[in-house]
């Protein structure tokens, strides 16, 4: 790092705002919220969703209640261009839901778009270009009234091509990108330029939308709320304008700028559940949104099932929920603490049902998101599973899931209550051993095949999985296709019967034997959550394995008998 960073790094342009409004605002009611987890969040995974992905993931956000939803970035790929195609063809989109596809300013892009939504009862088409100094000179090499001429052009083409299909009820959104790096009077200009062509010759009903999006978050979340009030005191035409905000996260404080931009003036907010997206990430619309129910004002988003929720985003994003992540995560209601549990405990015996919520160290109740309270008021029996976890990693090289180091800890508890004596790693692998790594019987791995069907190294990897087990002794072979072995073996455990919602592993390396693996599965089913383990020196082996030991602790035995 530089001693004088100075010499290398500018600080970001503040806004000249002496009269600023926003400091003294409150949040009285929830934004519009827009999901932008099937495009945005999409486009930053390491293996993008499948169709079936999204179309699982879409549904999931219909349920929760989004009303606005980024289904697609339609001329990117095929596969995005074929899930519009479905929704739309599937009758998947219910009345009350828009669904909002994004473009460049291009004319081939921009057709291949309308072309995607055609049918379609009410859509957001979303234009996009760059408009700040940096992005003009370096990625662009074109001026301000180049840049001015490209967005006014693209809008232009758009009204066309929505006006000859009068059948869908369409809006329009414009995001000048870059808009934090931008100067806000070239932001006005060019937001004003594409407002007065999408509204020209309309009713004074018609909207617009004005996305104003943090693209690169670059300054404290006072100068974004600086931003987005000079704009909301500027825009031409802000009675008829959805003043909407796209904050990234590559400072760390996307859910403060979301906050006081909604203060600044915003109505509406773009990001994805649990944060996820470029870089980064978008905003985090679960914490965005329990943050204003924790202040009494209700989200119009239903978290009531957190859990359930955060179950199909791990699944599909392949990408964990931090433990200490807000609200969501594993740890946020445990303490570990004395001073920590000896103030829960006592606002729990304090707490009255229907009184104001009052327990210390709990913003929120965990019931109203799905949590029980044994996490919380359990946590003398928590204290020692940090050190337990500690040692087996150290010692083994096992990392343990939050709640496999709660079930483990408590049989290591036991057996320390009855000796009395220090707990080595040896004894805690010893009992990890005896819980987790016995073969079950009724449910045995016995070999396995994947084919793979891709007809071009550029394709998705679709493959299929011939797995031959023993069920209760008796031998049987299952197939099963999926865009991926992952995939492949949750469809193979929903074809044996077992109803798995998600399926998911993680792949250790055993420090003593060499060429070994352990992996440790989690499935989620109709009864709960269960982990399976499994030791082998192939990946795969062990992966199957471990999902089976997972539904044998899960699923009771008469359904496993059944399946036979």
């Amino acid at each position: 790092m530089l001693n004088q960073p100075a010499a290398k790094y500018r600080p970001s342009a503040t806004v000249d705002l002496p009269d600023r409004q926003w400091p003294s605002r409150r949040i009285t009611a929830a934004p519009v919220w827009m999901s932008t987890d099937l495009r945005d969040g999409n486009q930053s995974l390491i293996e993008p969703m499948s169709i079936a992905q999204k179309l699982r993931f879409f549904q999931m956000l219909v349920q929760i209640g989004f009303k606005e939803i980024e289904v697609a970035f339609p001329s990117a790929s095929d596969t995005e261009f074929q899930f519009v195609r479905e929704l739309i063809e599937g009758g998947h989109i219910p009345d009350d839901v828009t669904i909002e596809v994004l473009t460049q300013a291009r004319e081939d892009l921009i057709r291949r778009t309308i072309e995607s939504v055609e049918g379609a009862r009410s859509v957001i088409v979303h234009l996009y270009n760059p408009v700040s100094p940096s992005f003009r000179r370096i990625v662009f090499g074109k001026s301000r009234a180049e840049i001015l001429a490209l967005a006014s052009a693209g809008t232009q083409l758009i009204r066309e091509l929505t006006d000859a299909r009068p059948a869908t009820q369409w809006r329009y959104e414009y995001s000048p990108e870059t808009f934090s790096m931008a100067e806000l009077d070239f932001s006005l200009e060019v937001c004003d330029a594409v407002s007065d062509i999408w509204c020209a010759g309309r009713d004074s009903e018609t909207d617009i939308i004005i996305n104003l999006p943090a693209t690169v978050e670059v300054s404290t979340p006072n100068v974004y709320a600086d931003q987005i009030e000079w704009m909301h005191r500027h825009l031409k035409r802000r009675a008829q304008t959805v003043l909407s905000v796209h904050p990234h996260n590559d400072r760390g404080t996307g859910i403060a700028a979301a906050e006081l931009a909604l203060m600044a003036g915003a109505d509406r907010v773009e990001g994805c559940l649990f944060g996820n997206g470029e870089r980064t990430g978008n905003v985090d619309i679960v914490t965005l949104a329990l943050n204003l129910y924790t202040q009494g004002i209700s989200p119009q988003l239903d978290f009531s099932d957190i859990d359930a929720v955060r179950a199909v985003v791990e699944d599909i994003n392949r990408i964990p929920v931090h433990p200490r992540h807000p609200y969501a995560g594993d740890l946020v209601h445990t303490a570990f603490s004395g001073s920590h549990q000896d103030a829960i405990r006592k606002g729990f015996a304090q707490q009255q049902s229907g009184q104001i919520w009052e327990v210390p160290y709990l913003p929120i109740d965990p019931q109203d998101i799905g949590r029980s309270y044994d996490a919380v008021i359990r946590v003398n029996s928590q204290s020692g599973k940090g050190g337990m976890s500690y040692l087996l990693e150290q010692a083994y090289g096992i990392r343990l899931p939050r709640r496999m180091q709660i079930a483990l800890s408590r049989e290591v508890q036991q057996l320390a209550d009855a000796s009395g004596a220090e707990v080595s790693a040896q004894t805690v692998f010893q009992v990890f051993e005896k819980v987790y790594l016995q073969t079950p019987t009724h449910l045995a791995y016995q070999a396995h095949q994947v084919l793979d069907h891709r007809t071009s190294p550029s394709d998705a990897a679709q493959l299929s999985l011939r797995t031959d087990l023993l069920l209760h002794g008796q031998p049987r072979a299952v197939i099963a296709a999926g865009s991926g072995f992952h995939d492949a073996c949750q469809h193979m455990l929903n074809n044996l019967g077992f109803n798995v919602q998600s399926a998911q592993w993680s792949v250790m390396p055993d420090k003593h034997q060499h060429g070994k693996v352990y992996v440790i599965a989690e499935i989620h089913t109709g009864h709960g959550y269960a982990c399976g383990v499994a030791h082998h020196q192939d990946a795969e082996v062990a992966a199957i394995s471990a999902v089976f030991a997972a539904v044998s602790a899960q699923i009771p035995q008469r359904e496993i008998q059944a399946a036979a």
